[in-house]
């Protein structure tokens, strides 16, 4: 069961795809969300989640006072998953913007200009590094100079290659996922 750990739509439980998704668990985002809390990064943030599945983070985001979240998902049936559970904290969470786009990470990337404030990418396990590579290069363009991308992949994958204009802040493995923190290279 997946469900929202704090904030205004805490113990929220929220569905799940039937199929195609890797849910992050309860654990690893209650100790990424203590964190981003901790260091005051959720508060009125620009939040995009890419490779939303249900929506979970960046749902997760808005329950804890983020000021906005877009969830891309390419897949219909996950998409559709992340719309219910987007009206579902929009209830608990009203006047917060929360818009869910069924397209590819890379078209809805390229096709916007807002700038984000924190950005979670939580692709397939099974994503190459070179694509994974690309997407960052394409987010870039959208962070804001003190934006924080939160990139979770499975241990086994190693750390993600970023492009030149981010760094590797901080690492946290929890078994077989690890938590990449990134942020725009000044």
């Amino acid at each position: 069961m997946t469900r929202i750990i704090s904030g205004l739509a805490g113990s929220l439980v929220l569905t799940v795809p039937d199929a195609g998704t890797r849910p992050t668990s309860d654990r690893v985002r209650e100790s990424l969300f203590g964190a981003l809390d901790a260091a005051g990064l959720i508060e009125d943030a620009v939040v995009v989640d890419l490779y939303a599945g249900s929506g979970a983070l960046g749902l997760e985001a808005v329950s804890r006072g983020a000021a906005s979240a877009d969830l891309v998902e390419k897949s219909a049936r996950a998409a559709a998953v992340a719309a219910r559970n987007a009206h579902a904290v929009g209830t608990a969470v009203p006047d917060v913007a929360i818009r869910v786009h069924r397209v590819s990470v890379d078209v809805f990337l390229r096709s916007g200009t807002t700038l984000f404030d924190l950005v979670f990418v939580d692709p397939p396990y099974d994503l190459a590094d070179s694509e994974l590579r690309d997407v960052l290069e394409l987010l870039a363009a959208r962070l804001d100079p003190d934006a924080v991308v939160i990139v979770e992949r499975a241990t086994r994958s190693g750390a993600p290659t970023l492009p030149d204009s981010l760094t590797l802040t901080r690492e946290k493995a929890y078994g077989d996922t690890t938590v990449w923190w990134a942020r725009v290279r000044v």
